[in-house]
């Protein structure tokens, strides 16, 4: 004779085991969505489309460099930066300051805006970035008529050269398949 008690649903483990799963996945979604809610990424711009619009303008200021021959060496060491300008450009006079922004490509909250004063043909300023990584730097006149952007990776040996004039190409001449014999 069987005298098994059968007892409430709620006292056997089977159905709390099976809905522990679906029960984590909710708790799962609900700490993604409020992670979502409450951080920034920092990735997208506020003024996305004021930034689309001087696209151009943009582009016309790295060609103004590029035909100038701008070239400028890169130096970070420990929390300083130095720049040294140079320009085939025989007119170009060295502005008594520059106009330094460094961007990390993923990391908004590492930026740093600088302006450098000139002494003698360096311009120097303060930074504070870590010891490896990659950057993005961007060098303005202060009347923003030129720019160059350049990459610097640390920890660099050196000085890192940006806006390179970049000898032209040419291309060779196609054989005269007349002379050929």
């Amino acid at each position: 004779m069987n005298t098994a008690v059968a007892r409430p649903w709620f006292r056997e483990p089977w159905p709390w085991i099976l809905a522990a799963g679906p029960s984590i996945v909710v708790v799962a979604a609900l700490y993604t969505a409020w992670l979502a809610v409450v951080s920034n990424d920092g990735l997208v711009t506020d003024d996305y489309y004021r930034k689309g619009l001087s696209a151009n303008q943009t582009i016309a200021r790295s060609e103004q460099a590029t035909r100038m021959g701008l070239v400028a060496g890169v130096r970070i060491a420990a929390d300083n930066l130095t720049v040294r300008l140079q320009a085939s450009d025989k007119t170009f006079a060295l502005p008594p300051t520059l106009a330094v922004t460094i961007t990390h490509p993923t990391r908004a909250g590492l930026d740093q805006s600088r302006v450098l004063v000139r002494d003698g043909d360096l311009y120097s300023g303060e930074v504070r970035l870590p010891a490896a990584g990659h950057w993005l730097v961007l060098i303005e006149d202060e009347r923003k008529t030129w720019r160059l952007l350049g990459n610097v990776i640390l920890p660099a040996n050196g000085e890192t050269l940006i806006g390179a004039p970049v000898a032209p190409r040419i291309a060779p001449a196609p054989a005269d398949i007349r002379n050929a014999k």
